[in-house]
């Protein structure tokens, strides 16, 4: 749960302040109101953040998704079974093999003992639990069913899992090509076009527009190639921190599903991410517009987590979900008709995960025929690399060699 600041006033009409932890604004108004004072203005806290860490603990790392998976998991058998919370923590804190999470873990077992709820212990630890997560263990506090949370915790890890296998899967052919190209001509400019460059010196013949071509990048190569090496790195870093920065990310979002080829299948696959969170959020009982803001979040793409919030603010107006997806041009018209079913059966988490299904599937479908799009294209780049490479060397050492037989003759 986040941590909001706020002003309100009592049954008397004092003037109050303080801080109240809440899943989102509405619920700490609705807390306020619970305790008969009077909202006035509710504003998310910022996180306070510490550096105190040592050395060996900057060096751990982070907590992985299959760790998740595998605390979901035994989370939710021992929660079965009828372990106690705090017996069965201190049992897992024990077994794990991350450093990291058995940190974590042993902290939570110190908030629980201190008397927080665990969903309030989650929240403490934003980097590894994320709102999603805290929430639907929120929600499995309040209604006494916690073995329920951590087994639908456990399916949405699997899934998402599966889909960042996919996701890598598609993009890491050509990424590696690629780099391996520019690998290829950093090597020919700085070592193999200047061998020819001599030879071609000493015979003093005269070059075609592709030997000239080609020995001009490969002077530019040597003389610049420090500074293209820097320029590269800084460029690498000036991204990164770009697509970090609020108004970077709706821009890279964006770039990544428009992406020829590769991007159709990151869209699929993100929107398969967000019928399966969404639909868990609602099977849970969170409220749907709660679990629009919190999936906004979980489908790790800013530009379509922008669109999702725009759908909850038309419901909130009274708009219907069918009304307001078919607003976001998100989905394909068989979705569409798969979410009115839906809503007209009162089934919509039932159905939410159909849509997830057949997302996956169409992701599964595609990945399979990526590497025979993808292998064309690549090939022609070589070729055409080779082409440029063959005429600008093989070409004049013919002429050279046509001169020296006609000389000889």
């Amino acid at each position: 749960m986040a941590q909001f600041q706020y002003t309100a006033r009592d049954a008397s009409g004092k003037a109050i302040a303080g801080d109240i932890e809440a899943n989102s604004e509405s619920a700490a108004a609705d807390l306020l109101r619970r305790r008969n004072m009077i909202p006035l203005t509710i504003a998310l806290q910022p996180a306070k953040t510490t550096v105190n860490l040592s050395m060996p603990e900057l060096w751990q790392r982070n907590v992985s998704l299959t760790d998740l998976i595998m605390l979901s998991r035994q989370m939710y058998s021992l929660m079965k079974a009828g372990i106690p919370i705090i017996r069965a923590i201190e049992g897992l804190a024990l077994s794990t093999s991350s450093k990291r999470l058995q940190q974590i873990l042993t902290e939570l077992v110190e908030q629980l003992q201190n008397g927080r709820n665990l969903s309030q212990a989650m929240a403490a630890h934003p980097g590894v639990f994320s709102r999603l997560m805290v929430s639907i263990v929120h929600v499995g506090e309040n209604t006494g069913r916690l073995d329920e949370a951590f087994l639908q915790l456990t399916y949405y890890f699997e899934q998402e899992l599966e889909t960042r296998k996919q996701i890598k899967q598609a993009t890491r052919y050509p990424i590696f090509v690629l780099a391996t190209l520019v690998v290829a001509m950093f090597i020919l400019n700085l070592a193999v076009i200047p061998q020819f460059a001599n030879m071609f010196a000493r015979f003093n013949a005269e070059l075609p527009w592709s030997t000239q071509a080609l020995l001009a990048s490969s002077a530019f190569f040597i003389a610049y190639w420090p500074a293209m090496i820097i320029l590269l790195i800084a460029s690498v870093f000036g991204l990164r921190h770009y697509i970090n920065t609020e108004a970077g990310r709706p821009v890279w979002g964006r770039w990544k599903i428009r992406f020829p080829i590769i991007g159709s299948v990151i869209y699929r696959a993100t929107l398969g991410r967000f019928a399966r969170s969404f639909g868990m959020m609602l099977k849970a009982g969170v409220p749907m517009t709660s679990a629009l803001t919190l999936v906004a979040d979980a489908v790790d793409n800013e530009y379509l987590g922008e669109k999702i919030r725009d759908m909850r603010r038309n419901i909130e107006r009274g708009e219907s979900l069918l009304k307001v997806s078919q607003q976001s041009q998100m989905f394909t018209p068989l979705v569409l008709q798969m979410l009115a079913v839906g809503e007209e059966t009162g089934a919509m988490d039932d159905m939410l995960s159909e849509v997830a299904g057949f997302y996956e599937r169409e992701v599964a479908f595609d990945l399979k025929s990526l590497t025979a799009k993808i292998e064309p294209i690549l090939i022609a780049i070589v070729a055409v690399m080779v082409l440029i490479l063959a005429l600008g060397i093989f070409t004049p050492m013919w002429d050279m060699l046509n001169a020296y037989k006609g000389g000889s003759g």
